[in-house]
């Protein structure tokens, strides 16, 4: 069944420049389609049209009867003094209207009214309710503000005092709870942090109506779509897989149209060749090879040339470097910070060497941003010191872009900010950050935030540094510029510190993670992937450690059956002990590592220490397990 039919739909803003020019295509019932385009093409307005917020000039967009659609992009006003948890609720309109109907006909009845329409009326009501889940509406909230993330303390803040992001994380979690049949999501990703990426990612997996959703996180896209509709200057193209079979097939068709452009040009310019020789002949003296000349050129006008295929023009600026002596970059000694009654973190002590590159994740709201901001002088600690090393110098690109003067144009920002730089140098360096033509006379105020950001980097990479520090420098860009960003962060050689949720970036980069968790931060010297390894076991062994901790609670049964259950006994009486013993050196292995935790060296080999004991101790909890069993038969 067709669930989405868009048919010849133009859009324009400007006069003569179409965003949408004739786009065509459908969408089928449970499918998961990722909407794909640079900024700028028309994504976003296509949802809007779907939703009726926008007509479009021409063409149509249908969708299926009775289906119910919904949308983030923009977020609702609602009424004053609304909580967070006000605002979920408004998910369950249908639900509130079958209860007041039902409320009234409860009263009818007990007044007395005992007819036959009533009761098959309030009947047909509170079966239709309880399959909509009317009775079980709490829970439904309270699993979709753990996955999202939204604490009870925050359902219970005013709406209105949330942050953009916070609001953004809060709308995703009512339009899913309005369990609508299609899903429009535009970069639903944006503002949620790795487990409520990972949460949303399973949701929409087991969704069983329709998802399209505009992303450019790729790892998203590949966990959850299955084609892809590319909007390329107005129209669709189609890609029947996920993310990566898109990026692999749109350069198998680009060489294969350069190779037949190539092919017709090549047999073009053979044909034009040889009618040039037979014109000449012919004005030599042989008119009659004119007539063979024309017939040549007429052959080629038949030809049907393919358009030269085009990619857009790749940014090549890459980061300023600075040369580094020593070892020590960053030094963090007893860091603490608090807001108000509310504690960040305490007692982080960390070192940062030379090359290194550091990956600092953790949910929401734990003070990953505030850390950064503290380690650029803009907030200050409640106590301890951060000491860099000798020649460090630093570039911080902020999660939210400020500028000095955002009524000022593109050229004069940069004009401004470089003493003695020349206007073409400065047109010259927005160019290479494709900002181009009459695009530098923009003021900066006009920019979306993705181009904000690319702006500030164009700034950021003249200077000559040695330590990086990127606060979700992937937010707002679409995949070209991500792509871009990586190269030039892939050439640069300095130390890097950074906060993502852009798994795909943290992957390519991460050599360390640090992860701050219930106010500490856990050094994790390894790479992202391993870093996912062991906290997938970590987890393993907490819930094996949950079921050994349950079975120790039971009170043990008198002694009984034959050799094989008396020898398992023994065994697990054995396996016990080396348990025991190995739970008491994972805390030396610990209490090791927090001595340590300012010395590289030994504060790795004490982790790797831990590691494999912790390996040990989830085998023999599994052993355990199995005697347990053998031993009660």
């Amino acid at each position: 069944m067709i669930e989405i039919s868009v048919s010849g739909i133009k859009k324009s803003f400007e006069i003569g420049n179409n965003i949408l020019d004739g786009i065509t295509f459908q969408v089928e019932t449970g499918e998961r389609v990722g909407l794909l385009g640079r900024n700028g093409a028309g994504k976003s307005t296509l949802f809007k049209i779907l939703t009726g917020e926008l007509e479009a000039d021409e063409g149509s967009a249908v969708i299926a009867k009775n289906s119910r659609i919904g949308l983030i992009s923009q977020i609702p006003v609602y009424p004053e003094g609304y909580t967070v948890d006000d605002v979920l609720q408004t998910a369950f309109s249908r639900h509130q209207k079958l209860a007041e109907e039902m409320e009234r006909l409860t009263a009818a009845m007990a007044a007395g009214d005992a007819g036959e329409q009533t009761l098959r009326r309030y009947g047909e009501l509170s079966a239709k309710f309880e399959g909509i889940g009317g009775y079980d509406t709490g829970t439904a909230v309270s699993k979709v503000a753990n996955g999202l993330s939204i604490s009870l303390e925050m359902r219970a803040q005013l709406f209105a005092s949330l942050s953009g992001g916070e609001k953004t994380r809060v709308n995703l979690g009512r339009l899913i709870l309005e369990d609508t049949d299609i899903l429009l999501l535009d970069e639903p990703t944006n503002h949620l942090d790795l487990h409520a990426v990972e949460w949303l990612e399973d949701y929409v997996r087991h969704f069983k109506g329709t998802v399209v959703a505009i992303s450019h996180d790729r790892y998203f896209l590949d966990r959850t779509i299955t084609r892809v509709i590319e909007i390329l200057d107005g129209k669709a193209e189609f890609y029947p897989g996920n993310y990566t079979f898109y990026a692999i097939e749109k350069e198998r068709r680009y060489q294969e149209k350069l190779k037949q452009y190539e092919k017709e040009q090549a047999k073009i310019k053979q044909l034009q060749e040889a009618a040039d020789k037979l014109h000449l002949w012919a004005f030599m003296g042989n008119d009659k090879l004119h007539k063979r000349a024309f017939s040549m050129e007429r052959r080629i006008e038949r030809i049907r040339q393919t358009e030269k295929p085009t990619k857009a023009k790749a940014m090549t600026q890459r980061f300023g470097e600075k040369e580094f002596s020593g070892d020590e970059v960053l030094h963090i000694k007893d860091l603490e910070k608090s807001f108000e009654s509310r504690r960040l973190f305490r007692d982080i002590n960390l070192l940062v060497e030379g090359g290194e590159r550091i990956a600092l994740i953790g949910d929401n709201g734990t003070g990953k941003s505030t850390l950064l901001k503290i380690l650029m002088g803009e907030e200050q600690p409640d106590s301890g010191r951060i000491r860099f090393g000798p020649a460090v110098r630093t570039a911080y690109l902020p999660q939210i872009i400020r500028f000095d003067n955002p009524n000022r144009s593109l050229v004069d920002t940069m004009l401004y900010a470089k003493h003695g730089m020349t206007t073409q140098t400065a047109r010259d360096r927005l160019g290479a950050f494709n900002f181009r033509g009459e695009d530098v006379f923009k003021t900066v105020s006009v920019l979306s935030g993705g181009e904000q950001s690319r702006l500030r980097l164009c700034m950021l990479m003249d200077e000559e540094i040695n330590l990086l520090i990127l606060d979700e420098p992937t937010n707002h860009l679409d995949i070209a510029s991500r792509e871009w960003i990586e190269e030039a962060v892939e050439a640069y050689e300095g130390a890097l510190l950074f906060v993502s949720h852009d798994r795909y970036f943290i992957n390519r980069f991460a050599t360390r993670v640090w992860e701050l968790e219930n106010g500490a931060i856990t050094d994790y010297p390894v790479p992202f992937v391993r870093y996912r390894e062991i906290k997938e076991r970590e987890k393993s062994f907490t819930q094996a450690q949950v079921k050994y901790e349950k079975k120790e609670d039971k009170p043990k049964p008198p002694p009984k059956g034959g050799r094989a259950q008396q020898n398992a006994r023994k065994q697990l009486t054995i396996c016990e002990r080396e348990m025991e013993k190995l739970e008491d050196e994972i805390k030396a292995a610990e209490a090791e590592m927090e001595a340590n935790a300012c010395d590289y060296e030994k504060y790795s080999a004490a982790y790797a220490r831990k590691e494999s004991l912790d390996e040990k101790l989830l085998a023999l909890m599994d052993r355990w397990e199995k005697l347990a069993g053998e031993a009660e038969v």
